[in-house]
């Protein structure tokens, strides 16, 4: 137990719980660590917004536990964060809402208790915009969190906190929510691992705001970390599958017929975008994989219609939710409310019309995936932006920033896990993460290929150099 605290707080989420195995740390001193480089830190970052009040002793505990040889989980002793939209025994929960200052959950939400129940120990809460709304990580309770890489940029959103904590080493890994995109694009901004699994998986019981009718299958829970080796550990954890169990051997991937696209149809990309694909698919190449450039069936329709299933059922749950205090909304939240006034409610017809169609192109393509069942493609348009901006310029074309993250988008329309992993930089040094998606419960599959790519072309290398080390 000889580890310097900055050695510790570097460690992946593996090896945290080796050393804790082997007696080599202790929870005492991991949990001790990481409280330290959030208080170095987060002043400055302003990702963890609620730390847990008995973080330390649930430390000590463990840490007895050990060293009385009893039987230890997967995760004993290792600390988590998770985004504050996601409900916590005991540890405020409040979505970035003035509504819920004040909540404090009586019980863990189901994906909760699965990683306690592993032996992780929850450190704290991390930020998110109000509602888990914007790609931007603000809120008129705790205010905006910044990109680790340069304080000027947002680190993403809506599990932008959680994302910038997990780049910045003051959390080794933790769970984010995703509906269009909100655990991909922060884990692609701040140059981590972030894994949008199939619908169902993982319970959404105990998120807030909860899934109504229509968004369940866009909406998930999923795991957040530095490494693709954390994300497959937490991922087994969540489905109560066997934790040691390994992933896919490189070797099952040859011959594997691969499509990559970096245009679809939507936004254009920005050149080290492109280049960026272009990494992931030589990491890939070299594992034996056939590859061929083409745009997925149906995917120039999933920006679209994102818009026609899922914005309507958001804003009439926003707009529910602020019923009688609407004085309390915050900007984006008044923005919805507002437009919420104008707007002529979408007809039952409407809505199963836009159901039919993404059932009809659903169909189309799990056909083409039968023959080509990986696919890598951007994140969005651009790296990490400022914070702030309504448009991005993209190679001299204007872009709507929800625009820009169609790429995003269209798999949760299709319900298709993700995973994203860094593959290159920006010429200003950020990072630039890829998807790589697969069929439906494919997640096995995509983890191992993203394995691939971060041995060879990407992945976490270490705290930004705007982190004080």
């Amino acid at each position: 137990m000889n580890l310097p605290p900055e050695n510790l707080v570097i460690q992946s989420l593996v090896e945290m719980a080796s050393l804790i195995r082997a007696k080599q740390a202790s929870p005492v001193e991991v949990m001790a660590a990481h409280l330290e480089q959030i208080e170095r830190l987060n002043p400055d970052l302003n990702a963890l917004v609620t730390l847990a009040p008995d973080a330390l002793e649930r430390a000590r505990l463990a840490e007895a536990d050990v060293m009385k040889g009893d039987e230890i989980g997967a995760l004993h002793g290792v600390p988590l964060t998770i985004k504050d939209t996601i409900a916590t025994a005991g540890v405020r929960t409040t979505s970035g809402s003035r509504l819920r200052q004040n909540y404090v959950p009586s019980e863990d939400a189901p994906a909760v208790k699965r990683l306690k129940a592993a032996g992780a120990i929850i450190l704290g809460k991390t930020n998110t915009p109000e509602m888990a709304i914007p790609y931007e990580t603000d809120n008129p309770l705790f205010g905006r969190t910044s990109n680790p890489y340069d304080r000027r940029l947002t680190c993403g959103g809506s599990s932008g906190g959680e994302a910038a904590a997990i780049a910045a080493c003051m959390s080794p890994a933790g769970l984010g929510s995703d509906l269009s995109g909100s655990i991909r694009v922060p884990a692609h901004f701040c140059g981590i691992v972030g894994l949008r699994p199939t619908s169902g998986q993982i319970s959404m019981q105990g998120h807030f705001p909860f899934p109504v009718e229509g968004l369940e299958f866009g909406a998930c829970l999923g795991p957040m970390a530095r490494r693709v080796a954390d994300v497959s550990l937490l991922f087994k954890v969540l489905v109560e599958k066997e934790a040691s169990s390994a992933a896919p051997l490189a070797e099952s991937f040859k011959g594997l017929r691969v499509a990559w696209y970096d245009n679809d149809g939507v936004s254009p990309v920005s050149e080290e975008t492109r280049q960026a694909i272009g990494s992931a698919t030589d990491a890939l190449k070299l594992a034996g994989v056939e590859l061929i450039e083409e745009r997925p069936p149906g995917v120039e329709f999933g920006s679209r219609l994102w818009v026609d299933l899922f914005s309507g059922s958001s804003a009439s749950d926003v707009q529910q939710v602020y019923s009688g205090s609407e004085h309390l909304a915050g900007p984006d939240v008044r923005k919805i409310l507002e437009a919420m006034k104008l707007r002529r409610p979408a007809s039952t017809e409407s809505f199963q019309q836009a159901l039919a169609e993404r059932n009809r192109l659903h169909d189309q393509l799990m056909n083409w995936m039968r023959a080509t069942p990986l696919i890598v493609a951007p994140v969005g348009a651009v790296p990490a932006f400022p914070h702030g901006s309504q448009r991005l310029n993209v190679g001299g074309e204007s872009v709507s920033i929800f625009r820009a993250f169609s790429y995003s988008q269209t798999f949760n329309v299709f319900d298709l896990p993700s995973v994203v992993v860094r593959a290159g930089w920006s010429a200003e040094g950020l990072p630039i993460g890829v998807q790589i998606v697969g069929p439906p419960f494919g997640e096995q599959m995509i983890l191992a290929a993203a394995a691939i790519v971060e041995e060879n072309s990407g992945g976490w290398n270490g705290l930004p150099d705007s982190v004080p080390h």
